[in-house]
């Protein structure tokens, strides 16, 4: 099972979403072809409902907790961006950003 195929799994499976978009975003990075260390997750779901935003951060950063303690020369996260919305949030956006170009890293 892949990184990112195992926090889809992670996240379906703590918090059954209405969506959910893992985006492996590594080779936009300055990381090896291949690699899984920089990921955009996007997740729907009504559990975050009256929750602040740093609240819904912590929500998901619990569930990947070991990805994100592990370095990402051992299968480890480095980078999540999170786009965490209720249903009605989600229909009233429609979408989310597009992730900005990696400018550090030698690239």
């Amino acid at each position: 099972m892949t990184i990112q195929d195992n926090i889809a799994k992670k996240l379906n499976d703590a918090f059954s979403p209405e969506h959910l978009e893992v985006i492996n975003e590594s080779y936009m990075h300055n990381v090896p072809p291949g690699s899984e260390s920089h990921f955009k997750i996007t997740i729907v779901c009504d559990e975050f409902k009256g929750k602040m935003l740093i609240a819904r951060h912590r929500m998901i950063n619990k569930v990947l907790e070991e990805e994100l303690q592990k370095d990402r020369t051992e299968g480890g996260i480095h980078a999540l961006a999170l786009h965490t919305l209720t249903i009605e949030e989600w229909f009233k956006k429609g979408h989310v950003p597009e992730s900005p170009e990696c400018l550090g890293g030698g690239k």
